[in-house]
């Protein structure tokens, strides 16, 4: 496996501050989420989407998305990322200065009406005047652009989504400019056969370099086995959200990002090294408890316990 760090095997992108506070009605301060965000990456989270560039008429829980990226830049070896419905999204998220972007491009257009009041055809509109907003930023100031191509596996809006459309909506999202694309079960529908028959699908027609990360739900209960499924394919990225918080405002039922805590211990009970320390998301979780009282939080390593004897593939934090 190959990622862009190279003393781990699997990069973990947590999505929690993002994800996971537009999916619930509770806002939490700004101070509450600068104190979780630095409780992940002293964890040893390499990269936290921290916010969304919407109008905070339509997700209030978000308004503070451009305080809580200039705080997160000031982490060292922490790439913030920030989600950008369209261009406006993408020229504040752009001057806030975010790492990454992703601009999601539903593969289910009822989906994207929905979600982001846009067609097919809109979205890549949007993705092109996004690549000429970058191409005014100093190369070493860009952010990198993801096409995040959401309900990839299925929505609960249209039912089955056909592979080619997935297919080719990449290819449509990588010749408007985008640096890379990233397949999304919004809906919880994937199985693990879909994950790697949709990975190798896309691969054949963009090259995998354009294709390293999946964002998976556990809506129906196979979020873990899917990850397991792309890891075996070869994706290295994989999403996840502190507690299981998260899902879509957008897609009913779509409930359930797959829990970074049991995600950490999967991949490192499996000898992946994705350098966090699975004690100090815990300690993380404490502080959402803490923040949004009454929230269902899920996770089974919290309530479990690491099993006695355990011991990760990564070295201890501070450790060599």
């Amino acid at each position: 496996m190959s990622v862009e760090h190279s003393d781990i095997d699997v990069l973990v992108s947590e999505v929690g501050p993002r994800d996971g506070l537009q999916s619930i009605t509770a806002i939490m301060p700004t101070a509450a989420k600068i104190r979780w965000i630095d409780a992940l990456a002293a964890a040893g989270l390499r990269e936290i989407e921290v916010g969304s560039f919407v109008p905070a008429k339509v997700l209030p829980q978000l308004a503070d998305t451009a305080e809580i990226v200039a705080h997160a830049r000031g982490k060292p070896g922490l790439t913030v990322a920030a989600l950008v419905p369209n261009a406006r999204g993408a020229e504040a998220a752009i001057a806030a200065g975010a790492h990454k972007i992703t601009l999601p491009v539903s593969v289910s257009e009822t989906h994207s009406l929905r979600n982001v009041k846009r067609t097919h055809q809109q979205m890549l509109d949007e993705a092109r005047a996004i690549v000429a907003l970058l191409r005014q930023v100093p190369a070493a100031q860009r952010p990198k652009f993801e096409g995040g191509l959401s309900t990839a596996f299925g929505c609960t809006l249209e039912g089955p989504v056909p592979e080619q459309r997935v297919v080719a909506l990449a290819e449509a999202l990588l010749a408007a400019g985008c640096d890379e694309v990233g397949l999304a079960d919004t809906s919880g529908y994937a199985n693990p056969t879909q994950v790697k028959r949709l990975t190798q699908a896309v691969w054949r027609a963009v090259g995998r370099q354009y294709l390293s990360g999946i964002h998976l739900h556990n809506t129906r209960g196979q979020g873990l086995a899917n990850v397991v499924a792309a890891l075996d394919v070869g994706l290295t990225t994989v999403d996840a959200s502190l507690a299981g918080l998260g899902g879509c405002p957008f897609a009913p039922g779509a409930s359930g990002n797959i829990v970074t805590e049991d995600l950490v211990f999967l991949l490192e009970a499996m000898g992946l090294r994705t350098g966090i320390d699975i004690e100090g998301l815990v300690a993380a979780r404490s502080l959402l408890a803490e923040a949004l009282p009454g929230e269902p939080l899920y996770g089974f390593i919290a309530a479990a316990g690491l099993p006695k004897g355990f011991q990760p593939a990564s070295p201890p934090r501070g450790g060599s």
